[in-house]
């Protein structure tokens, strides 16, 4: 036998002992899955979600049913089903005011939802094409992203009235409230700026561009590190901001078309999910921010929620193997 065949054959020897170990190494990975809890429905479209890890809640948006899936955490089933949502796109529980308001986008409408009977409360009229909202404790107001309205409908929850319409300029992706300053920012996607806004007089304050953004909509803040997350689904680039010197400080490639980020304070994992059915997951340490990895989830897994307790996340999934599910996943380590 030739060396030069000896060489091919200790070769491929040693590839097929490798297999074994690469898909080990695959299976390890950053993230294992605890369980997939069907969600019943149609294999229709499912959207935004959040969490009330007090009361093991988790409220998810089906909106190829108008409907929203009610979630135990706790006991890993569903609960409840509220029907008449139309279309819903965003769902935000908030714990400290017993409800939980989901934007009805077929009606352009916020509808206020009782946490604990699941009946509706108030409809509140807004702009074009709500989707995402978020909810600034201090002036007790929810802000709801117009995304086609180019527009902000701010929404006291005191009484669940509109009391102020602010302009953006363009088409407005995610929203999110700063607790570090106390102030309301927002994608203008159209325009690759974040804006600013004072919730007290309900004013843009200031326009941050944002170098590198190509339809910057998802967006999370976590005021301990002072940075910023933004998903941009034009580029497939995840951008970090830094809150301070109103700098972009690093950019990362993510699955295609990313959307809904989430982020674990206690372990710094920073999780960004994407229409392309992976999830990017980051270490965040201080200001140092470090890939660990792209998780392949499932079809269509762009929203993904992270319960600060258990630190368990959650995708709803529209189609696995034929039905609606909840994919439950933990950090491997």
């Amino acid at each position: 036998m030739s060396t030069l065949i000896r060489f091919i054959l200790a070769g491929l020897v040693l590839a097929i002992h490798a297999i074994p170990c690469m898909a080990a190494a695959l299976a390890a990975g950053p993230l294992r899955t605890v369980a997939d809890v069907p969600l019943g429905g149609r294999t229709t479209r499912l959207d935004y979600e959040s969490i009330d890890a007090g009361r093991h809640l988790l409220f998810i948006a089906h909106l190829g049913d108008s409907q929203i899936i009610v979630f135990d955490t706790a006991r890993k089933h569903v609960v409840a089903r509220i029907a008449n949502v139309s279309l819903v796109h965003g769902v935000l529980a908030i714990p400290e005011v017993g409800r939980v308001y989901a934007s009805a986008t077929g009606r352009d409408e916020v509808l206020v939802i009782d946490e604990t009977t699941f009946r509706i409360m108030a409809k509140v009229p807004v702009g074009d094409y709500p989707d995402g909202m978020a909810y600034a404790p201090g002036s007790h107001k929810l802000y709801v992203s117009n995304e086609h309205g180019n527009s902000l409908t701010v929404i006291d929850v005191r009484t669940n009235h509109a009391v102020a319409t602010i302009a953006m300029g363009g088409e407005v992706g995610n929203t999110q409230y700063d607790p570090a300053s106390g102030h309301v920012f927002s994608n203008v996607q159209t325009m690759g700026d974040l804006v600013e806004i004072d919730p007290v007089t309900d004013t843009v304050v200031s326009r941050i561009p944002l170098r590198g953004a190509d339809g910057n909509h998802g967006l999370l803040i976590d005021p301990a590190s002072r940075l910023a997350f933004i998903a941009c689904e034009g580029n497939d680039t995840l951008l970090v901001l830094d809150m301070t010197s109103r700098r972009i400080t690093g950019s990362f490639k993510v699955g295609g078309r990313p959307d809904v980020l989430a982020f674990d304070a206690a372990s710094g994992y920073l999780y960004v999910a994407s229409e392309a059915g992976l999830v990017s997951l980051y270490q965040v340490e201080s200001t140092r921010v470090t890939k660990l990895g792209d998780v392949p989830v499932g079809h269509n897994a762009h929203v993904v929620a992270v319960d600060p307790v258990t630190h368990r996340s959650y995708f709803p999934l529209n189609d696995l193997d034929g039905r609606t599910a909840v994919r439950i996943m933990e950090p491997a380590r």
